[in-house]
């Protein structure tokens, strides 16, 4: 196989296309623009249906649609088109219909900007229509993984009948590297729950409801089971763990590796499910790590299912840039450096004591 250059956004194009993708109903904008663009080139030339919608509102109600028949589909946007699309995401959720969105991230609240940030995590990951439901939601750190990514999606959106969000901030959807496809194409087929028009989502009946919730939340257990995906890098005797997620990540390694040259312990732990979230591997870094940081670029999102993991085992410090901002490598470094000097001050008492014994 050979490595084509090109756009984040592309690759999920093709990427979905040789998943089996046969539908894309979706409504430019900045910064996902390209995936829209993609689909209205490259899905016809497939075979399959590509349809510019009026409003996100449409796309999601038309994703629903396709969905319902048994067709592979997908649509995209970026943080105002995702809150419109969050009642037919759980309208999709409650009737059990796979497919896949894909978010590439900016500035909020509201129109905010067309500049990369984080900020869809809570809408994204915790569920932003109503109900007691769950998106399963990854998270690429690459163009490679927009690709790789995208294939699991629709695998998952298939096993788990569900929707499944990829999010990536707008760096990745925009950034140009070089992709390789390696999965075999995929021809599209009919699964046994494609409806003809008769069944419906709606229950009247209590009882009949909580029967249906309890189904959907044993499926979101499975997956929290089986789905957990996560980089581990340079954490065997890490003291300084670093997290976060997305374009964040790929600086926290340059952070690492640099803070390993001046002879310091640090190590990155990237999720690379945000939902269901990587519980487990903080849990067993929390027993020889000292110090968890968090970077984003929100104002503490992902920080809140750190937290959560770790549930006091070890201190959770925080940085975040917001607005369309970067953390820069050197922010992020002074940040290791003075945590490396606090864990070295604690160290320095029980010497000076084992040094009188």
């Amino acid at each position: 196989m050979h490595k084509q250059l090109m756009k984040g956004n592309e690759a999920i194009v093709k990427s979905a296309i040789l998943a089996g993708c046969r539908a894309f109903y979706g409504y430019p904008i900045t910064p996902a623009s390209e995936i829209t663009e993609a689909a209205a080139l490259y899905m016809p030339q497939a075979g399959g249906v590509f349809l510019q919608a009026e409003s996100e509102v449409a796309a999601i109600n038309m994703l629903y649609g396709a969905a319902s028949a048994g067709v592979r589909s997908m649509t995209s946007s970026s943080g105002p088109g995702i809150s419109l699309m969050q009642e037919g995401m759980s309208c999709m959720a409650g009737a059990e219909l796979p497919c896949v969105i894909a978010d590439i991230t900016r500035g909020g609240p509201g129109l905010g900007s067309i500049a990369a940030e984080q900020g869809d995590y809570h809408q994204v990951v915790k569920g932003g229509g109503h109900g007691n439901y769950r998106t399963i939601v990854l998270a690429p750190h690459s163009v490679q993984e927009m690709a790789d990514l995208t294939a699991l999606a629709f695998e998952l959106a298939d096993r788990y009948r569900n929707p499944v969000v990829l999010l990536a901030d707008g760096f990745i959807g925009q950034m140009m590297e070089p992709v390789e496809f390696s999965q075999t194409a995929i021809a599209p087929r009919q699964p046994e729950w494609a409806v003809a028009g008769t069944e419906a989502t709606l229950f009247l009946e209590s009882d009949a409801l909580e029967a249906h919730q309890n189904h959907l939340e044993a499926k979101y257990r499975r997956a929290q089971e089986c789905e957990v995906l996560a980089e581990e890098w340079q954490t065997e005797d890490a003291e300084i763990v670093l997290t976060g997620y997305g374009i964040v990540a790929r600086i926290l390694k340059a952070v690492a590796a640099e803070a390993r040259k001046l002879g310091l312990k640090v190590g990155v732990l990237r999720p690379i499910t945000l939902f269901p979230f990587p519980t487990k591997h903080f849990q067993r870094l929390a027993k020889s790590a000292q110090v968890f940081v968090v970077v984003e670029m929100s104002n503490g999102q992902m920080l809140e299912d750190v937290r959560l993991a770790l549930n006091g085992a070890r201190p959770v410090e925080f940085f975040s840039r917001v607005g369309g901002n970067v953390p820069s490598h050197e922010e992020v470094l002074n940040i290791v450096k003075e945590q490396a000097r606090k864990i070295l001050a604690a160290k320095q008492p029980n010497e000076e004591q084992m040094a009188n014994v």
